[in-house]
């Protein structure tokens, strides 16, 4: 009988484990008489001292007590019966949380809103960043809390702050392990203040002020818990002040109890509550005045209750 491997099919594809879980695979095969089993990484024998074989007559067992993340690679399984041959290819992927995220700035402070940028982490993990989670301080209570779940992006904008306060921020790294063990830090802090403005009388032609909208921070993408209210969040500028009008896969929103949509100081807000599985899909937020127009898009996905 000829040597057959049988690979499982979780195995089929990459088997990812944490560092230090314990990696025990049993890969059965077939063949008279008993085929002769070789393991071998990148062409070359695998160090005993970190990983166990076991065969049988109809299996072979790979075992490694304590992964790390240098076990990660492809494994090379062969058996042989009599110049007859049969190979498979375990391929394991050992991850651990990431690294905190790199060079946090507030860069900007402006009404009731903070930007913010940074850097992804040096160390990933050794699996793909997923994204950010971005949390806040008031200095009077001390707490943090988050305010974007899971950001692709390595900048963002925090709206809604209140006056008076003075808000810390910093930001946790994920991927698939999780949140990183710390954050980043911003190494400043924002204090809100009223503002004051008094009116002067511009000296240039009132032309010379005309300008066509124009997004100074994009829609961001989101994922939010069904049942839970949220937030999209953009900023635009232009003068006279565009006319905001929203979209949900390029259908306007238009008088419905479900959004509550808001501009103030050029930030427009829209407020979705309590989405169902159908409130997922591409929101738009356009601005339209006398001289053009412009538009912003995000992907919103719905997920089940956790």
């Amino acid at each position: 009988e000829l040597p057959k491997i049988r690979m499982p099919r979780h195995l089929r594809e990459t088997y990812i484990r944490r560092v230090g879980d314990a990696v025990n695979i049993m890969i059965p095969f077939q063949g008279k008489p008993q085929p002769e089993v070789t393991w071998t990484k990148g062409g070359q024998p695998l160090d005993t001292n970190r990983i166990n074989i076991r065969n049988t007559a109809r299996d072979t067992i790979f075992y490694i007590r304590q992964a790390q993340r240098g076990d990660s690679g492809k494994y090379e399984l062969t058996v042989h019966i009599n110049g007859a041959e049969d190979k498979a290819t375990l391929d394991i992927q050992v991850v651990e949380p990431p690294g905190p995220p790199q060079n946090l700035k507030l860069v900007d402070v402006w009404g009731f809103n903070v930007a913010l940028e940074w850097t992804p982490p040096v160390d990933n993990g050794n699996s793909e960043i997923k994204g950010y989670r971005v949390q806040k301080s008031d200095k009077k209570s001390g707490k943090w809390f988050t305010v974007l779940e899971r950001c692709t992006r390595t900048s963002c904008t925090i709206s809604d702050l209140i006056i008076g306060n003075t808000y810390s921020f910093r930001v946790f790294s994920e991927n698939i392990c999780g949140l990183s063990d710390s954050a980043a830090i911003a190494s400043g802090v924002a204090y809100i203040e009223k503002t004051k403005t008094t009116y002067q009388p511009e000296k240039i032609p009132q032309r010379d002020m005309m300008e066509p909208p124009k997004f100074t921070q994009p829609l961001t993408d989101r994922t939010t818990t069904r049942g839970y209210s949220t937030h999209l969040f953009c900023s635009v500028r232009g003068f006279p002040q565009p006319k905001i009008i929203w979209l949900k896969n390029q259908m306007e929103i238009r008088e419905d109890p479900k959004y509550i949509a808001l501009i103030d100081q050029g930030v427009c807000s829209l407020e979705i509550r309590k989405p169902g599985p159908f409130d997922g899909g591409v929101y738009t937020c356009k601005a339209v005045n006398p001289l053009g127009e412009a538009s912003v898009d995000c992907r919103l996905d719905v997920k089940g209750e956790i």
